[in-house]
Order: structure tokens, then sequence, then C-alpha cells
């Protein structure tokens, strides 16, 4: 019986050769993946590092302003005086239970008109970048709205939607964010490589398939851009339909506390809301560092 012979192909990697390329395959994954740890933790840290400074150069603004702009103490409190209120005091848990419920309810009704606000400005700026007659059609009346005042259509607003509803919560924030974000997120869609479009139609790509393979993800960074901008003008919209609609929150209790001389509350609540709403923007730049990082779509330093 004639024993078979195994023929090899010239083109066929002997053995210890793919054992080499599987091993160096692995060594440059092992790699990739250092690098990638490398480059997140770099970016976490520069993200908290400008986070922290940002902090530290409010905190010394706001005590420079009240120690040498004559302001009486019984007015004008600063960061150890805050901090004495919310921690130190012998009444301070009374405080914090009458406080972080207000700081609560504004960051409920900022999150309802940051979340309406940025879905619709992305769905408007899919809708313009799909069809041209439509954004020719729609955008001269948002630019017409964006210049009008919002303090000047809040009250027809109220009387629209009811004062002291959810509704006017909603809509106030969402028209504070809309604008910006729209005009973030329609930038970013239009930023596109011309010639990767140009593959997606040669390949039968229509319109819709180039948006979603190639403006899309290209308008991440944008995307990004415009939740950190949305977050302090979600903020604003919220203090806005407080003051004006519901009353309740920050925004309906500043004036009480002003009215009735409670400037320790009055300075606490400005003092909360504002650090929170920095909070908020770092924690969308450093989700955004890292997301964009992941995605090779910035150069870390």
């Amino acid at each position: 019986m004639t024993p078979r012979r195994l023929t090899v192909s010239a083109d066929t990697p002997s053995e210890p050769t793919q054992q080499l390329m599987i091993a160096a395959d692995a060594a440059a994954q092992a790699r990739l993946k250092t690098e990638r740890r490398r480059a997140l933790r770099r970016t976490v840290r520069r993200s908290v590092g400008n986070a922290a400074i940002t902090f530290l150069v409010l905190v010394v603004i706001w005590q420079v302003v009240v120690s040498f702009t004559g302001i009486s103490p019984y007015i004008a409190k600063g960061p150890l005086d805050v901090w004495a209120f919310l921690v130190t005091d012998e009444d301070a848990a009374e405080h914090r239970a009458q406080m972080f419920p207000l700081v609560g309810q504004t960051l409920v009704d900022s999150s309802l008109g940051f979340a309406v606000g940025m879905l619709i400005a992305i769905i408007l700026a899919v809708v313009f970048s799909l069809s041209r007659a439509v954004e020719a059609g729609v955008m001269p009346l948002v630019l017409l709205l964006r210049t009008i005042p919002l303090v000047s259509i809040a009250p027809v607003i109220i009387l629209m939607t009811g004062r002291g509803t959810t509704a006017s919560v909603a809509v106030i924030g969402t028209i504070v964010v809309l604008f910006p974000a729209l005009a973030n997120v329609l930038f970013g869609l239009s930023r596109s490589s011309q010639q990767s479009l140009d593959v997606v139609h040669v390949f039968g790509g229509d319109r819709f398939t180039a948006l979603r393979k190639v403006n899309m993800p290209g308008a991440l960074p944008s995307v990004f851009a415009a939740a950190r901008v949305s977050v302090p003008g979600a903020v604003t919209g919220a203090l806005l339909a407080e003051w004006l609609s519901t009353g309740t929150g920050i925004g309906g209790s500043i004036m009480k506390f002003n009215a009735q001389a409670q400037f320790a509350q009055l300075w606490t609540s400005i003092a909360l809301i504002t650090i929170i709403t920095l909070l908020l923007y770092n924690i969308v730049q450093i989700v955004e560092n890292i997301v964009l990082t992941r995605m090779g779509m910035t150069t870390p330093r």
C-alpha cells in the first residue's frame, strides 16, 4: 500500500511561521489596548484637572467679590458661610432638608428641557439634512424665534400651556436648548467628507444611507458640543420657568428668599445650582472625551 504524500502549497505558511504571526498579532492587540487605556487615563485626568481648576477659580472670584466690594456681611455670604450653613451649623441638617428638595426639583425640570430640546434638535437636523426644501421653509422661522428674547414670549407660553404645569416647564426649557443645539448638530452633519459620501453613492446607497453611515458618525463631536452647551441652557430655562410659572425649585424660591431677607438661603441656593451645573457640564465633557478618544476622533495630549 503506497503511503499518501502530504503536499504543502508554497503560499501556505509553515506551522512555526503561523505561530509567530499569531503571537505578533496578539502582541499588537495588547499594545493597542494598552495605548487605549493610557489615552483614556490621560483624558480623564485632564478633564478632572480642568474641572478642579475651574471650580477653584470660581470660588476665589466669589470670595474676592464678597470681601472687596464693600457689601454688608449681613447680605453677602462667602463660600465659608455657605459651607457653615449646610455642614457645620447646629441647624445644618434642617438647612439641607430645606435646600436639597429645591435643587432636586430644578434638576428634574432641567433634565426635562434638556432631553426634549436635544431630541427635537437632532430630529430637525436630520430632517433638514434630508430635505433642503424643508430646511428652506422652516429654518427662517427658527432663526426668527431665536432672535426673540425668551422673557418676552414666556408669558404667552404660560398662557397657552397653563400656569404651574409641567408643559410650561418643558416648552420653555426646550426653547432655550433647541436653537444652539440645532445649530451645532447641523454644522456637524454638514462637515462630512465628500469622498466618503461619494463612496456610499457608488455602492448604491441613497441619501439616508449616506446620512446614517457617514454624516451621523462624523457629527458626533458636534452632538457632544451641543450637549455641553445645552446643560447650562437647560438649567437657565428651568429657573426661568420656575420663576414665571410653577413657583417651585430654586427659580421659584430665590425671589422669596430675597423678599424675606433670608440671604443665607439665597446665596446657598445660587451656589448649589451653580456648582451642580458646572459638575454636569464637566461630566458631559468627560464622557465626550472618553467616547471620542475610543473612537479615534481626537488626538489626546
